[in-house]
């Protein structure tokens, strides 16, 4: 089981002179960033389409073993909602593709609170994606948890995204060749930091879920941590996150699995 710990996004400018160093220029803030995590989760795709170029320059500047997770843009799973995507959703696969070429993690499909349920929605989504790459769907609406939905989604290898929310389910679900999981912050989202009893357990309720073989972990922290008027927040999201892989390596000891966590996202100092 490997492990993946990063952030949703990195270029915030609350973490200037905070997670990034004093007097550490903007260009370099990825570079920075790709020095401590070995994942991101980019959602500047989310609002519009990715340029090849840009992805390039992305994927020449990060280590051999970084990953990027991608959000699909809005235009599909919000505006659209995958009616008369096919083009759409190809030429954003071609361009990532080419983009991140080995670098490239799972894509993720966030859809909106008001996409509830539906079998016909479920087989139009499921019909457009690409098997070939590492799908994620992201649901805001309770009535997708259900065991029809997972089975659906088991049969085509897609992964469902487990989260932490105040008003959704956070019991991990493995569907998928990858487990993806998204702190959103509760009680309060985009405002709730974790503490260690919060973040104790999901390491082992994700391991303890998993169906046979072995997944690749992606744990994804959203941007709470940026609105501590009065606390650091790099000292915030690095105690969560340091705990977070803490209690990912002891979980994995406890069973015996291989894991690996990147050493630089366990050393801050």
């Amino acid at each position: 089981m490997d492990w993946h710990i990063g952030c949703s996004g990195f270029y915030y400018r609350h973490w200037k002179n905070t997670f990034y160093p004093e007097g550490l220029a903007q260009k370099r803030w990825f570079e920075f960033y790709a020095g401590q995590f070995r994942t991101l989760e980019l959602n500047v795709t989310f609002y519009r389409f990715p340029q090849l170029s840009m992805l390039r320059t992305w994927y020449e500047k990060a280590p051999a073993e970084f990953r990027f997770a991608l959000k699909a843009p809005k235009a599909i799973t919000h505006f659209k909602q995958f009616h008369g995507t096919v083009d759409m959703i190809t030429s954003f696969y071609d361009t990532i593709r080419n983009g991140l070429q080995e670098k490239l993690g799972p894509v993720l499909f966030q859809f909106p609170p008001r996409f509830h349920y539906d079998e016909e929605r479920l087989a139009r989504v499921l019909a457009q994606l690409d098997p070939s790459f590492s799908n994620v769907l992201e649901f805001r609406h309770p009535g997708w948890w259900q065991e029809d939905v997972y089975s659906r989604l088991r049969e085509r290898g897609v992964s469902f995204c487990g989260m932490s929310h105040p008003e959704l389910p956070d019991e991990p679900v493995v569907t998928g060749p990858v487990v993806y999981y998204r702190f959103h912050g509760v009680p309060d989202v985009y405002r709730s930091s974790y503490s260690d009893a919060q973040l104790r357990n999901l390491p082992m309720r994700l391991i303890q879920n998993r169906k046979s073989g072995k997944h690749g972990v992606i744990l994804t922290m959203t941007r709470q941590w940026q609105l501590f008027p009065t606390q650091s927040p790099y000292c915030n999201f690095r105690l969560s996150t340091e705990r977070l892989i803490n209690r990912a390596t002891e979980a994995a000891l406890t069973v015996g699995l291989f894991y690996s966590v990147s050493a630089a996202a366990a050393s801050f100092t």
